[in-house]
């Protein structure tokens, strides 16, 4: 395994790099950074995939914001070009995915397979019945966050939101320590992103490489929405719910992540 950094933009993106053969570039959700990949990042180098992962601008061992513009993409796009990463299948959780979605859109040439996984969509709007139950929830975090209590928001945002199967098993309890690590993030400012314009939303059907869609079957009711809109707007896009799982579904239910995503990388290569 190499771990090298980019210097780009102002900051430094952390990243990791080993095996050999097509390359699969791991994004990570939201709350948590690189390491929710551990596993896969071991499985599918073994596998005969050249694997690249790295930490997102202001999470794990990667600058931290500070009020700069910066685009997610365009951090991307700068740790494929200093890896020498040509092409690349771009599998990515959460916040993961819908930076896979936006860059695949952005650099088509770039991409050769595209798995978005519980994946959140640039420009989908929310209906009326997720806004109601969102601002519910949400309601306990942000008391949290105002008396600055972070550790019980992020328990909170794990039991309401994220990690609705628990925390105690060892699934849920690494789930937890990496959302930990990174508490920091419940009070990051990311209002200076840079978003893709126009959004992914009314953009999908300009996606024609090979996409995999995964939905978690336990993840909260506008995430499953945004899947099905994702697995539709794709031509020829598979969907595949995988069961047992909530949000971070690669840590929840490894096997049938494995058994979902392999085959199709296998087809797709």
């Amino acid at each position: 395994m190499t771990e090298g950094r980019v210097e780009f933009e102002g900051g430094h993106l952390a990243y990791e790099i080993a095996g050999e053969g097509p390359t699969v570039t791991f994004l990570h959700p939201g709350l948590w950074d690189m390491r929710t990949w551990d596993r896969e990042f071991a499985r599918f180098a073994d596998e005969g995939y050249r694997v690249l992962r790295y930490d997102q601008r202001g999470y794990g061992k990667s600058s931290r914001l500070d009020g700069s513009a910066y685009s997610g993409v365009r951090d991307l796009l700068a740790v494929l070009d200093a890896t020498g990463t040509e092409t690349t299948a771009l599998v990515g959780c959460s916040m993961g995915g819908a930076l896979a979605i936006d860059a695949t859109l952005t650099a088509p040439d770039r991409v050769w397979a595209l798995v978005p996984i519980a994946a959140g969509l640039s420009g989908v709007e929310p209906l009326e019945e997720e806004i109601e139950w969102w601002e519910s929830v949400s309601g306990p975090i942000e008391a949290a966050v105002e008396a600055g209590d972070l550790e019980r928001a992020q328990d909170l945002r794990l039991e309401l939101l994220w990690a609705p199967l628990g925390t105690d098993d060892p699934a849920g309890a690494r789930i937890r320590e990496i959302a930990f690590d990174n508490i920091h993030e419940l009070t990051m400012d990311e209002s200076a992103a840079e978003e893709l314009d126009p959004p992914a939303a009314v953009r999908l059907g300009e996606i024609d490489v090979p996409t995999l869609v995964v939905a978690a079957e336990h993840d909260p009711a506008m995430g499953r929405r945004e899947s099905d809109l994702i697995a539709r707007g794709v031509l020829d896009a598979r969907l595949v719910t995988i069961e047992g799982a909530d949000h971070v579904v690669n840590l929840r239910q490894p096997e049938a992540f494995d058994a979902a995503v392999l085959p199709f990388l296998a087809e797709a290569r």
